[in-house]
Order: C-alpha cells, then structure tokens, then sequence
C-alpha cells in the first residue's frame, strides 16, 4: 500500500512503527524489495508506516528520471541490467527473482537503452516492490529534500524536510542518498573566482544532464577536463544535441551542424574509458573466487593492526585478476600458450610475489598482447611522447581502435574473464569497508566504460575536428584572462580557451557535499573516512561515529558511504553486492523494529 503524503502525519498509535528512507532511488528502491522479501519471515502481522523522502520520481531518482535528454544512453547491455535478486547472492533473505530490463521492455538484450527506458524499468520497479509489502505495511512518499536527522542514540528518530515545520518521527532512519552535489574544492574555487573575473565560461563536476552548456558557442574551443562517463555525456549533448548527426555504417562519419564548440579533452589516464565488451560468455567460467575470497577477506579484517590496501589487499587482487585472464586464455586458447594449464596453475598459485609471476608468465605465454598487464592498462600513455598535437591524434585514434577491436574480439575473451573477476574482487572489497578512492576509479576505467558505438562516435568526431586529445596528466592555468591546458604527452604543446568544463561526477565526501543531511551528520560526530566517505558498518550498514561505533537507529547505503557497490543494480549472476547489502540492511532494520515492538508489548 502507498500514499503520497503532503501534510504532516500524526505519530502512530500503539505499537505501528515508523521507518524513514531517505533517497527513492534505485537504492531505495532495491531496499524496499527486500523489506517486502523479509518481512514475512521477521515482521508478520505488525503494522509499520515507511515514509520515502526524494524530491525526484520514486524508482529512477535523480539520475534515471525521465525529464533528460533521450540522446543519454546506459553504459550497460540490456540483457545486463537487473534489479532482482538471484542464487548468486550470497544472503540470508529469500530469493525474489524478476525481468531484467531486456525482458522488461521487449527489446533486443544488446541494445544500450536510453536512461529514460532505464527510468521507466526502475519505477516499475518500484511500483512492484510496494505492491509486494504486507498490507499492514504502508509507504508514505514525501516529495521533498531531507535536511537534518535529530534524535537521542537510544529513542526516536526526527528527520527534518524543506517546507516542512514538524518533523518525521522514524524508530529507523536509512539514508539511501545517491550521487550528490558538492561545494568546489579549492582549485575549483579558484578557477571559478578567476572565471567571475575575467568573464569566462568554468562549469564545475556536476552531473552533465543538470548542467547549463548554453554558454559553450559553436565554434568556440573548450577544455573538457576528464574522459570518462561525464565526458560521453557531455560529448552527445554537443554535438547530437545541437543537431549533428553520423553516416556511414557504423556512424563513422560525422557530418557538424555548425552549433558544435571544438572539445579539447584531457585527462590523468589522457585516454577514454575502455569499450565495454561486445560478445557473450560462451564455454567455462573462471572458477572464482580463487585467491581473494571470503577467507582471505576475512583474514585482513581479523589483523589487529588493520591494513593496507596497496600493501595488503592489492597483491591479492592482481594475483585473482591474472588467475581469471590465463584460465580463460589456457582453457580456451591453448594454442597461444606454452604449457599444460594444470602445469602453470600449480606454479601460479605458489609464485610468492609479482616479480616470480611475471617470470612465470613470460615463460608460458608467448605472445606479450595475451599478458596481463595491468600497470599498462591503468595507464597506458606513461612515458609516451609525441612530437606534435597532430601526431597524438593519429596516435590516439588508433589506441581507441585497437581498444574497440579488441574489445569486440572473442578470440580476447580473457579480457571477459578479467571483467568477471573484477566483479568477484569488488564483492568482496566491499566487506572490507575502506579501502580509498583509487580502486573505484581503476574498477570504472576498466570494467565501466562507455558503449562500443560511443568511442566509434569519438572518433568520428575526432576526425571532423569537433574533438581534439590533450594527452595524459592535463594541467590547466589560469593565465591571461583566460584557461590554458597542457600534457607531457606533448611537450610544448598548449591551447588556450575562454571555457572550462570538469567532466566527471562530485567527490562524494560529507565535508563538502552540498546535502544538508549529510553535513550535519559531520557536524555532529559521524565518522568518516581519509577521503571522506562516510563510515558504516561492514556487517548491515548502521552509521558508524568517530569512536567506530554503529548507530542503532541510523543506517546508510549507498555512493557517500565506504561501502560504496558498483552499482544500485547490477548484471544477472554475478552476486549483486548491493543486492546483498539490501538484504542486510532490511533485516536488521525488521528485526530491530519487531523486537522494539516486542519490548513494548512487554
């Protein structure tokens, strides 16, 4: 049952309790499905009002909801897009099997689907998972902003909303907050004062669909700073959304409308994303985890001293991330190979560190492109120079080309292995809590790039001249009256420009995030981690404070915590560490609720 709610409810009488989630995304969204998956087992029969609170639609939020441009595709097949659990997921709740987007919508499981399409599935979605609550479960939604949560550790909750004199009284309260916005850091602050003053055109991080690129003039050359999943949107919306359009086959064409700025683009990597893979698994999957699973995972937790990611997690994720590749490529493409597989796996498993695998390595596999480097695939322009702006074009064309051939050749079907154990590694990283920023950003570079037809686009638009490369490590200065970029790629080589655009997402820390809520959970004395994030509880998501202790009436989910998934959703049969997480976090929160009811009874 559901209601949408505008006037303040009156506290519930006796024993029907009050649970608050902040965020109706697909975070949200998922959490409310496994409330309704649990509660038979754990809440039968007692009465419990849910209030979600997000000014944006329930089930797409912010980022999936339909007022966006349909230009703006996923990142993600169809067929690998799902919101429902499976056997995969290691939980305790019960499995509640459901369409993925593909099945949902009737379309083909290899189509990119614009986010409107996404949008319309997750509220679906959502409609699906209240519709499933016990009927003495009733969502109330509130199509508001959160500002503050208030209220003693031991008793309830208030969560303050805009607009609104009297707050929510919760017994619980989840934050299920999204990607969020947040004040510039310094150098941001900087590069905007100095755009203020000398009438320059600086768009900071922000989520491109929400930002204002009106003052970007054809013609007009802008440094675009970050080439990642921003940069592609930001990318179709000026060009395509200015009324360009490609020809050709594959689109290898692009024919200006003559609106386009010329987008000079740079980044740390100076490269794009890598393509996703454009072929299905076919044969033996890797038989993962293998060497950094939940006994190793657990180990690391049980160290007195704690650990260090770099030192002590990182050499067990590259070890895992190389069993994935050879397995495929000895299994599969034994010809490529200099040895039996069971040979190089007993050897493999024993090698004591990188250097004795490496030696391993380049003994059995002949072929330096059928290695697993991942040093080079993090950074693939170090100690590269090239001579001239023209000749960096040439030559990152042909880096994009290779990476869209290769990505679209199943005979490199290890590359799919490496993406699945990626996915393995990250299922478990999350038990760890936090393990910095670094790693998010390699998994999405590496494992969360853009669309095969999207970095066909690129060059496309690299060969009309619409997109220029700036080359690894871009700096920009402020200099002039105006912004200028530069890279070691190219020494020597600079471009000047009137407009600057921060192509990625907000850092999402509680001391700079915009949301009110947040801020004031770091005034008040939660904890938070080297980078910012908020602190959780590794076991079911209860905030933690500066002490380490969890708190029993609050829990978070979601991008600002350290607990952070890939995703609010997830490929089919692969875990689902969100979908786990949920499950955790529902559970706690309905046993926690009808053991308050039992104490009250008593």
């Amino acid at each position: 049952m559901s209601s949408d709610t505008l006037a303040p409810i009156p506290a519930a009488p006796g024993h029907r309790h009050s649970l608050v989630i902040v965020g109706a995304g697909p975070r949200g969204t998922g959490l409310i499905e496994r409330i309704a998956a649990n509660a038979p087992e754990l809440y039968a029969g007692q009465g419990l009002d849910i209030h979600l609170v997000d000014p944006h639609p329930p089930g797409a939020g912010r980022i999936w909801r339909a007022a966006q441009s349909p230009l703006l595709w996923m990142n993600s097949h169809a067929e690998d897009v799902t919101m429902f659990t499976d056997e995969t997921v290691v939980m305790d709740g019960p499995v509640r099997p459901g369409p993925t987007l593909h099945e949902w919508a009737g379309v083909d499981g290899r189509l990119f689907a614009d986010r409107q399409l996404q949008g319309a599935y997750l509220s679906w979605v959502h409609e699906q998972a209240v519709a499933a609550l016990p009927e003495e479960i009733t969502v109330h939604r509130h199509p508001r902003r959160a500002l503050r949560v208030s209220g003693p550790r031991d008793g309830r909750q208030q969560v303050w909303l805009e607009g609104r004199p009297q707050p929510l009284a919760a017994d619980l309260v989840v934050l299920a907050l999204g990607h969020l916005d947040a004040e510039l850091d310094d150098e941001q602050k900087e590069l905007a004062a100095y755009a203020r003053e000398h009438g320059l055109t600086h768009l900071p991080p922000d989520f491109t669909a929400d930002s204002d690129l009106s003052a970007l003039g054809p013609g007009e050359p802008v440094l675009v700073r970050g080439f990642g999943l921003a940069f592609v949107d930001l990318m179709v919306l000026l060009t395509e959304g200015r009324g360009g359009r490609y020809e050709g086959g594959e689109g290898d064409t692009y024919v200006p409308s003559g609106r386009e700025p010329v987008l000079y683009v740079g980044s740390r990597r100076g490269v794009p994303y890598h393509s996703k893979i454009g072929y299905d698994w076919t044969g033996e999957r890797p038989p993962l985890p293998r060497f950094l699973g939940p006994a190793e995972t657990d180990e690391l937790l049980a160290r007195p001293g704690g650990f260090d990611f770099r030192r002590d997690v990182w050499p067990l994720v590259e070890k895992e991330l190389g069993f994935a590749h050879y397995h495929r490529l000895f299994t599969t493409h034994p010809e490529r190979t200099a040895i039996a597989w069971t040979d190089f796996e007993e050897k493999y498993a024993v090698a004591a560190g990188e250097a004795e695998r490496e030696a391993l390595v380049a003994s059995a596999v002949p072929d330096p492109a059928d290695r697993l480097d991942l040093a080079v695939l993090d950074r693939p322009l170090d100690g590269l120079r090239y001579a001239s702006h023209e000749e960096f074009q040439d030559g990152l064309r042909r880096y994009v080309e290779d990476d869209l051939g290769r990505r679209h050749d199943p005979s490199h079907s290890a590359d799919l292995s490496v993406f699945l154990g990626l996915l393995s590694v990250y299922g478990q990283l999350v038990r760890l809590g936090d393990i910095g920023s670094w790693w998010h950003g390699f998994f999405s570079y590496l494992a969360s790039g853009p669309p095969g037809p999207r970095l066909r686009q690129l060059l496309a638009l690299s060969r009309a001249g619409v997109v220029k490369f700036v080359g690894a490590d871009m700096a920009v200065h402020a200099e002039d009256g105006a912004f200028r970029a530069s890279s070691p790629t190219v020494p020597g080589y600079s471009v000047r420009a009137r407009a600057l655009v921060e192509a990625r997402l907000p850092e999402p820390t509680l001391r700079r995030a915009l949301d009110p809520l947040l801020r004031a959970l770091h005034a008040e004395g939660a904890g938070e981690t080297a980078d910012g994030l908020l602190r959780v509880d590794r076991v079911d998501g209860r905030v933690l404070d500066r002490a380490g202790r969890p708190h029993p009436r609050r829990f978070a989910l979601g991008p600002h915590t350290d607990g952070r998934t890939p995703g609010a959703f997830t490929r089919p049969r692969t875990g689902g560490p969100a979908f786990r997480q949920n499950d955790a976090t529902a559970r706690a929160a309905l046993v926690f609720l009808r053991d308050l009811g039992a104490d009250a009874a008593a």
